[in-house]
């Protein structure tokens, strides 16, 4: 039941003359070191795992002894290379089979790959050709092994790879949230015919039915009802008909609905049933609607079957019978919710055509356990999720169903939940799902247009010595403002669209081109600055009295906060004036009436209960905030007994503290405060990285590291701070101890639909229900 060969009689009949995209499409293929392919009916799928070589900013501190440290930088900078791995996934018409591989065989530069593995039902047609184009022995390997391997694998490694298809709603594609624990499942392939897979565990699967009528039927009864025989030109002609014309319905049999059985009239009663009686022609158009129905409506019937058998509430589907059409979608998704009566869930997978090419890679990568890393989404080098709706354009019709392609990075470290969310299954990051929200949707974009020109000019500014580096900021400028139309049109290509996505995809295109840290000499200069006024700023707050020095700590961790360069209220501010400080950015807080309810309690809280046993801080930004806004609050905490956990960025974004600026900040504080110097010594304060390099903050995707260390110090309060973390992502987030979340709200149009001014501030202080 899996896909069989594509159309023609043999290799010959294969255009050749069809000219390839420029080399992005098959990228980084000179350090290609192992390769996987999936051969269906009319799509390849091509796999290939690279050694990646681009640049990471790094900060190492100088040796200050001797010198005069006042007109010293605090640490030195450099831009290094680094090697990492990423997988490419390029999905392409069979037409293209022969040219590609032409184009594969003369830039593969690695010898070393002298076995490819293959899947599908072509991998047996096409096994031949890809022998002798590329001198490659072929190993063919289980096609439903694949599948389920490459669908575990997405389903571990990509956020908002499942969705749910709402033709009716306005957001089409209503994206899921991953589950920690992705087993059992089943898993519908609809090929030639139809496969259900019932999926326990990594390894442990079995087939427990299928059908002879699946995706081949369509196709074969289609070509035979409609004399068209491209099957992507069946499924064109069903969006547009109209199956009541062609169907009997229940109310053609009883005059209306059937109130014994519970039965609509609209319902069908018979496929193809005014066949029989009818004396005309029907349209083509309305008989591929019908037959769609029909089918969609047997395989819904029997994977619903499956679903109740075995106590399962989530399918998903999958196979060239899908390829994410909406019609398909819509048909299948009506027929499970009317079969369960709601009670199972029609899944769809974003990237459900890699699956295949995916699950044939890890079988052939198996020695260097892939599954052991995390991996996340390259949005500069993937095409994203392409609709096939006819309101899309003819220019991105054609390029989404001729070239597509998905690119996975391998993460330094395995990514797992923060033991600390009271439901990981429920937890959703992002406060506005701008897929949803047209209005925010629009502002926001305008918003990251608007900003894009200035992001470039600050990128080339970060290089002054390199001699490409304008060339490379506008390359940058142009991807990103691309990504950005295509959003426009598609809001669903990566996923649900969110305020973290945007940020996301900019930082890496950003890193695309060679600018890993734009703001890195900002940050050292404004950590430099801060560390001067430390001691001047913890003798003012030790001369405070008790609950006015609480208050002053929470109003500094605030001020902090204000120095934001991704708010452009902000870097208008700091460039325009260079003497804006501390003391500045305290006296634009608008404060009242949002603080004092929820920080009352908070102080209530401090006077009455007794001291937290460890408290885990998400630090925004470098300079100021950190240092004169987390770390007087800190050493607050630790002088009260309680432990204290700061995790920072592991790689840069906008003028975040990274991990390894912190350790040298801390050093420095250390140096000059014996209660941040004996924390350090007694392991009482700990420094860690999130395993994050995103403005934003996903608690279901953190160091694990950082997560076991959580877990051994009992930690029972959670800091949030900045409006990234905070309030773009987090602010719903339900913890099982208790959390402050504290940020300014520097968009003046975001404080507006909040109901207060710029520079209004967020403090949420939130303990767990018993």
């Amino acid at each position: 039941m899996a896909e069989r060969g594509g159309r023609g009689s043999g290799h010959g009949s294969l255009d050749k003359s069809i000219t390839l995209p420029p080399d992005e499409i098959f990228r980084n293929l000179e350090n290609a070191k192992r390769f996987a392919i999936d051969i269906g009916g009319s799509l390849t799928k091509l796999a290939y795992y690279s050694t990646v070589q681009h640049k990471v900013a790094r900060v190492r501190s100088f040796d200050h002894s001797g010198k005069d440290i006042d007109n010293e930088p605090l640490y030195e900078i450099s831009v290094q290379e680094e090697i990492t791995a990423r997988l490419h996934f390029i999905k392409f018409e069979n037409t293209y089979i022969e040219t590609c591989l032409d184009f594969i065989k003369d830039h593969l530069v690695n010898t070393e790959t002298k076995v490819i593995k293959a899947t599908g039902g072509g991998a047996y047609k096409f096994k031949d050709l890809i022998e002798k184009k590329l001198g490659l022995k072929v190993d063919k390997e289980d096609v439903m092994t694949c599948l389920i391997k490459g669908c575990n694998f997405v389903l571990r490694n990509i956020p908002h790879e499942v969705f749910a298809y709402q033709k009716d709603s306005d957001t089409e594609f209503r994206f899921q949230t991953n589950h920690p624990n992705i087993f059992p499942y089943l898993l519908v392939n609809i090929g030639s015919g139809v496969s259900i897979v019932k999926v326990e565990s990594e390894d442990k699967f079995e087939w427990i039915g299928g059908s002879s009528i699946g995706g081949g039927t369509f196709w074969g009864l289609g070509a035979l009802l409609t004399k068209t025989k491209k099957f992507d030109e069946l499924l064109q002609l069903a969006s547009k008909g109209q199956h009541t014309n062609v169907d009997m319905l229940v109310k053609d049999v009883y005059g209306g609905a059937y109130q014994t059985l519970g039965l609509s009239g609209n319902l069908i009663a018979s496929s193809f049933g005014k066949s029989t009686t009818a004396d005309k022609e029907f349209s083509k158009e309305d008989m591929a609607k019908s037959l769609l129905h029909m089918i969609s409506n047997d395989i819904g019937q029997l994977a619903c079957l499956h679903a109740k058998l075995h106590n399962l509430d989530k399918i998903y589907f999958g196979g060239f019978f899908i390829r994410g059409h909406p019609v398909t979608m819509r048909t299948i998704t009506y027929s499970i919710n009317f079969f369960s009566k709601g009670e199972v869930q029609a899944l769809f997978l974003r990237h459900e055509g890699y699956l295949g090419a995916i699950g044939a890679f890890l079988k052939g990568a198996e020695q260097d356990n892939p599954n052991q890393y995390s991996w996340g989404e390259n949005y500069a080098g993937s095409s994203g999720l392409m609709s096939t709706s006819p309101d899309v354009s003819p220019l991105q019709r054609t390029r989404s169903g001729t070239f597509d392609m998905l690119e996975m990075d391998r993460l330094e470290r395995p990514l797992v939940n923060l033991p600390l969310l009271k439901d990981p299954s429920t937890y959703i990051p992002d406060t506005v799902d701008l897929t949803d929200d047209a209005m925010a949707r629009k502002y926001w974009l305008t918003c990251f247009e608007e900003a894009l020109d200035g992001v470039a000019k600050r990128a080339a500014a970060s290089q002054p010595d390199s001699v490409d580096a304008q060339e490379r900021a506008e390359k940058f400028r142009q991807k990103y403002w691309n990504k950005l139309q295509t959003l426009r049109q598609q809001p669903f290509a990566y996923g649900t669209l969110t305020v973290r996505s945007l940020l996301d995809t900019r930082e890496h295109c950003l890193n695309e081109f060679s600018f890993p840290d734009p703001y890195s000499k900002v940050k050292q200069k404004e950590n430099g600055i801060a560390l001067k006024c430390f001691q001047s700023v913890i003798e003012s707050l030790d001369s405070l009295g008790w609950e006015e020095r609480q208050f002053a700590l929470v109003k500094g961790l605030l001020a902090g906060n204000v120095f934001d360069w991704g708010a452009k209220a902000v870097s208008d501010v700091l460039e325009s004036e260079p003497q804006f400080g501390f003391e500045e950015a305290k006296s634009k807080l608008q404060e009242r009436p949002w603080l004092e309810d929820s920080y009352s309690q908070w102080l209530e809280r401090l006077k009455e209960g007794p001291p937290h046993k460890c408290a885990l801080i998400f630090a925004d930004n470098s300079g100021i905030d950190i240092i004169l806004g987390v770390f007087p609050f800190v050493r607050e905490l630790l002088s009260r007994g309680t432990e204290v956990i700061l995790a920072c960025n592991s790689g840069p974004a906008l003028n975040d503290v990274t991990y390894s600026e912190s350790l040298i900040v801390t050093e420095r504080i250390a140096a000059m405060d014996p209660v941040i110097h004996s924390a350090l010594r007694d392991e009482k304060l700990l420094l860690v990285q999130t395993g994050s390099s995103s403005p934003c903050l996903d608690l279901s995707r953190l160091d694990q590291g950082l997560a076991v260390l959580v877990r051994e110090r009992q930690t029972d309060l959670v800091v949030i701070e900045g409006m990234g973390r905070a309030i773009h992502t987090n602010y719903y987030a339900v913890l099982r101890c208790e959390s402050l979340k504290l940020a300014v709200i520097k968009n003046s149009w975001l404080a507006d639909r909040l109901g207060g001014k710029i520079f209004s501030v967020i403090f949420k202080y939130e303990v767990p229900c018993k």
